[in-house]
């Protein structure tokens, strides 16, 4: 496997359990307490900044266990991630404007962080699933 792809199911993973980790403390509210009062930000920030630095110690495991190959990218290499980069960016975009047209309807703030939150955590999805399988079965751009 290489290096790049064991660093997209690094993503993946992380991206998927950090989020449900996320999901998990929200909902766990006491059930007097509405949806939109329930306290969102401290997990929201201690979620993005626990996915960061497990990400990046992830990152430092697979390259140090293959130092030579950490740096090494072919061209196909690079196609796959430029790809899947792209596929996921535009889901940032999508959830941007969904954020701001929350914020055009004076929706409460937590849905408007919360869609912002989920833009982000679909954008490392599904660019890393996108990255994944291209190495899997084969890249095939549109």
């Amino acid at each position: 496997m290489a290096v790049e792809e064991k660093r997209a199911w690094s993503m993946l993973v992380v991206a998927v359990v950090s989020y449900a980790a996320y999901l998990w403390v929200v909902l766990g509210r006491p059930a007097a307490v509405p949806l939109t009062q329930a306290p969102y930000v401290e997990a929201l920030l201690w979620t993005v900044g626990l996915s960061v630095a497990v990400s990046v110690a992830a990152h430092v495991v697979i390259a140090a266990a293959a130092p030579r190959e950490a740096n090494a990218k072919d061209q196909r290499d690079r196609e796959i991630h430029r790809f899947g980069e792209y596929v996921g960016q535009s889901l940032v975009v999508v959830g941007a404007v969904g954020g701001l047209l929350l914020a055009m309807a004076e929706a409460a703030p937590f849905w408007i962080a919360n869609a912002i939150f989920l833009a982000f955590v679909l954008s490392s999805v599904v660019g890393s699933a996108v990255k994944v399988i291209s190495y899997r079965f084969g890249f095939h751009p549109w």
